[in-house]
Formats: C-alpha cells, sequence, structure tokens
C-alpha cells in the first residue's frame, strides 16, 4: 500500500455534515469544462511530483448488463476515440502515457462507463469513485502537486487509504490455473474427445466473447486472446434447438448462446420482458445454449487466467475454481 492518499474534489470540506456527507451546491456530474480539467491538472501534478510519465491499466471493466451512471450512456463506453480499432487495447496490463492515462480519468470523471485502476507499481496509483471523488496515492507526500490542486481549486484531503483500492483476496485453498501450454493440451484433448466445444473469453469485467473450438481452431483462438483474458470452457452447443429452448425459465435473467450459420457466436443476456427476441434469435441460429448467471449455478468445464508472454500470472482477478479445477490444483506439486 502506499503511503500517501489523497481525496481530489471539488466539494469544500466545509459544506459537509457530521457524518461527513456533502451538503454544498457542486453538482455530482462532470461539467465537461474546467473544473474537469482542473481534476486532469491536478493528476498530472501529483504524477510529475512521483516522477513518473507512464501508468498501466489495471483491473479494466464496462457495464455487463445496465448502465448505472449519472450521466447519459455513451457510445463504447467512452473508449471509441482512444482505442479506435475497439476496446482491444483497454485491458489489463495495458502500458500507457500520462496524456493518454489523463484522457482514461476523464473518461471515468463523465461517467462514461468504462473503468479501471492506473497505477505505477509500488509508486502511484489513480481511480475515480463516484460522484467524481478522485483518488491519487503516490510513494512521495507531494507537497508542489497538493499546492497546486488548492490553486486549481479543489481540495485534496489526506486518507489512510481509497475504498476502491484493489484488495488481495485471503489465500484460497485452490490455487488459480494458468492458460499455460498444459491447460491447452488438456483442452486440445477435451475438445478431439468431444467433452468441450466452446470457450468464454472475459476479455474486460463485463464483457465476453465466444469461440467455436475445434482440432484446427484451438491455436488461432489462443493466439487471438486478450492478454490476461479469463477462460472458461463449456460443452459444444445443442444441435437440439427446440429442446433448448424448452429449458428457458419463466422468469429471471438468463444468458443465450448460439451459432449462427456464419459460424459466428454470439450472446446475450435477457430478462423476461427480452425472452420473446431472445427466442427468436435462437429459433434461427445452427446451435445454441441457455446458461446461468446466478453465482453457484453458472459452472463450466473448467476455467483459466492467461498469463503474459514470460508465463507469470500478473492478472489479479481469479476465476470461480471448478470440480476440475480443483482436481488440477490438487495435482500439482506442493511447495
Amino acid at each position: 500500500m502506499l503511503t500517501y492518499v489523497y481525496r481530489v474534489t471539488k466539494y469544500d470540506p466545509a459544506d459537509r455534515d457530521g457524518h461527513g456527507r456533502y451538503t454544498g451546491p457542486e453538482d455530482t456530474v462532470s461539467d465537461h469544462g474546467e473544473v474537469e480539467a482542473a481534476h486532469l491538472r491536478a493528476v498530472a501534478a501529483f504524477a510529475a511530483d512521483t516522477g513518473i510519465d507512464h501508468l498501466v491499466v489495471r483491473e479494466p471493466q464496462v457495464p455487463s448488463l445496465a448502465h448505472f451512471g449519472v450521466e447519459p450512456p455513451v457510445d463504447s463506453f467512452g473508449l471509441a476515440q482512444l482505442f479506435p480499432p475497439g476496446q482491444a487495447g483497454f485491458h489489463d496490463g495495458a502500458p500507457v502515457l500520462l496524456d493518454f492515462a489523463l484522457e482514461l480519468v476523464r473518461v471515468m470523471l463523465r461517467d462514461s462507463g468504462a473503468w479501471c485502476r492506473l497505477e505505477v507499481e509500488n509508486t502511484f496509483a489513480v481511480h475515480v469513485g463516484w460522484d467524481q471523488y478522485l483518488y491519487i496515492s503516490s510513494s512521495r507526500p507531494c507537497e508542489e502537486a497538493l499546492a497546486r490542486t488548492r490553486e486549481l481549486g479543489l481540495f485534496p484531503e489526506r486518507l489512510h487509504a481509497s475504498p476502491y483500492a484493489f484488495e488481495t483476496e485471503e489465500e484460497k485453498q485452490v490455487i488459480q490455473r494458468p492458460g499455460d501450454d498444459d491447460f491447452w493440451a488438456d483442452l486440445h484433448r477435451a475438445v478431439v474427445t468431444g467433452r468441450a466445444g466452446i470457450l468464454e473469453e472475459t476479455y474486460l469485467e463485463g464483457a465476453s466473447r465466444w469461440h467455436h473450438l475445434t482440432s484446427d481452431t484451438i491455436d488461432p483462438v489462443r493466439v487471438g486472446l486478450a492478454p490476461r483474458a479469463r477462460l472458461s470452457v463449456w460443452p459444444s452447443l445443442s444441435t437440439d434447438i427446440d429442446a433448448v429452448l424448452r429449458t428457458l425459465p419463466a422468469d429471471g435473467l438468463i444468458e443465450g448462446v448460439w451459432q449462427d450459420d456464419d459460424g459466428n457466436i454470439r450472446s446475450a443476456i435477457a430478462d423476461e420482458n427480452e425472452f420473446p427476441e431472445l427466442t427468436a434469435r435462437i429459433s434461427r441460429a445452427h446451435a445454441a445454449a441457455l446458461l446461468s448467471v446466478y453465482a453457484g449455478e453458472r459452472v463450466p468445464l473448467c476455467t483459466a487466467v492467461m498469463p503474459d508472454n514470460d508465463g507469470v500470472l500478473r492478472a489479479r482477478w481469479r476465476t470461480e475454481p471448478t470440480p476440475s479445477d480443483r482436481d488440477w490444483a490438487l495435482r500439482q506439486p506442493k511447495g
């Protein structure tokens, strides 16, 4: 944990009640103007005071079901102008220059949907909470940055820790399986023997892609995965569409996964109001499946998280272990 943590806001501490709630006149949305720019200049000042000119994206996420921000939803969650090919460059571990990082902070201040932590390990961190609360951490006291922030009309307040700081989970009995060569060899065998057929790639928290697996497609799929992606392996989709649709619940949420005639696999999460549209899409599909979205009911065949190119698993997020994952963990050498 970094020593110096500051909450930087436009909210005057004098306008807080006895419980710390802000009661003053400032709005909780960005003005998309001078005040927003002041927040970005404050981040730049702290970065300069710390001596860093680049950061790393950590735990990136986008909304999966609904947009809960106070501003209207934005196309591509505010990432379209930053990552022109799409969201491919927005992944855990992506290095970004400071100017680029400031634009990501702007996206978060505007509540556009995309969120992440921006960090330099053991040196610097910045992220945005609700209502434009900006949290900046540094290994240095950053006295010049504090003075500059006050000049900008903002209020820096010293904290023990950010409420959004990453918290390491207590060590679990089952260790995380990496998506290494051994995992892919096991997956190849599962596909050849008919036990596995599709791969769910969670490349951002809240966003997934689906891949059809055959002995010929496994290697291309592996090469095309996002860095540090979270993987879930599932059985093949069923070509008995009528049987699949008969399992549609009366209400609640369900994820439909289907393969169109073009071979591409698509998915959608729907509630009872959207079941007619989901049914129509699946009815035209070549193969499909319905998967629960509820914890404890959504159990793939096995899971993994992709390591970096040097084989080290640096992604912080973890998969929920399946029975197969636990069996794999038991076979690992101790020590």
